[in-house]
């Protein structure tokens, strides 16, 4: 049986916090037709700002200098034993060795522009009374307003955050796309009632922005679900503690491999660290244009495991979520 990991928010340093930046060089990629997804308990959704005034006092409320001092969600689960050095020492018996030299880019900074620099952005929101945020994603959709993310960046410790808005292409206190507002925020079943790592995926309903929807200004990017695990991907985010100060966007890429401990999600070598929760995981990606089929965001890392990120495996609920939203 898997024990429910427990969950904290660092108070790292939030210093020019930064997202998506660079114009969309090509069209985005488009996902794989999927089945329908089998019937299993709805997503859970908590609306947002949706009125004319709410919106204005949300977006009001995000200031320049608050979105800097906003402090990056982080999550690192610790096992309950007692015996977690030979955990650990297990767990190198099982992952393939991890080091700046076997994963060139495992937290280098994205230079190559392309949609990618345009889809995902940061996440900003009040979480139980302090600001704080995270990364997302946009993808194709039928209302072309969803954004994808991490489960705890849309809901934690029992709580739903608020003044929730994403900002695709902030950097440094620029927001050359806007800010947009999120009429509505979502969130698996299974996060929701007892926030299972292994469900770790929200989402957002934006509302439109000067009579504009999120992907006919910043295009968006395929997604597809109950894909063949061990494949390589590309997991993109925005780090804000060390050493790493938020202002860039920061990549990883290399092959996936099972989380052989906690949960049933996947990972990869990666040394992204807090503020990158909620980035998109690619297949498929195409370094030229910038585009991919989403497949996962990024959730946690063990905190005796620095070199390792993981994320939630896309199956049927995180399909079932982005049926929801989209609709």
């Amino acid at each position: 049986m898997k024990r429910s990991p427990r969950s904290r928010i660092t108070t790292l340093s939030a210093l020019g916090i930064a997202a998506l930046v660079a114009p969309l060089l090509a069209a985005p990629a488009q996902a794989a037709p999927t089945a329908p997804a089998a019937p299993s308990p709805g997503p859970v959704a908590r609306q947002q700002a949706t009125s004319d005034a709410a919106k204005k006092r949300v977006l009001e409320y995000w200031t320049r200098d608050r979105m800097r001092s906003a402090t990056p969600m982080e999550r690192l689960f610790r096992p309950k034993t007692s015996t977690l050095e030979s955990v650990r020492r297990g767990l190198q018996q099982v992952l393939p060795p991890v080091s700046a030299e076997s994963f060139p880019n495992g937290g280098s900074t994205w230079t190559g522009g392309g949609a990618v620099a345009r889809t995902a952005g940061r996440v900003f929101f009040t979480y139980q009374g302090r600001t704080a945020s995270c990364s997302g994603d946009a993808v194709t959709s039928a209302n072309k307003s969803t954004v994808i993310t991490a489960g705890h960046c849309v809901k934690l410790d029992g709580a739903w955050h608020t003044n929730w808005v994403f900002v695709p292409g902030y950097d440094n206190g620029n927001r050359p796309y806007g800010t947009w507002t999120a009429a509505e925020i979502l969130a698996t079943p299974q996060w929701v009632a007892s926030e299972d790592i292994s469900y770790d995926v929200g989402a957002a309903v934006v509302n439109t922005l000067n009579g504009q929807n999120l992907v006919d200004v910043v295009g968006g990017q395929g997604i597809a679900f109950n894909q063949a695990r061990g494949q390589n991907m590309y997991a993109f985010g925005y780090p804000a503690a060390a050493p790493y100060d938020g202002s860039k966007l920061t990549y990883c890429s290399g092959q996936v491999i099972n989380d052989p401990l906690l949960s049933n999600g996947i990972g990869m070598g990666c040394n992204m660290t807090g503020g990158s929760s909620g980035g998109p995981w690619f297949l498929s990606f195409n370094e030229a244009s910038g585009t991919g089929v989403q497949n996962s965001v990024n959730s946690f890392k063990y905190n005796f495991l620095p070199t390792y990120m993981f994320g939630p495996y896309f199956g049927t609920d995180a399909q079932n979520l982005y049926n929801e939203a989209q609709s």
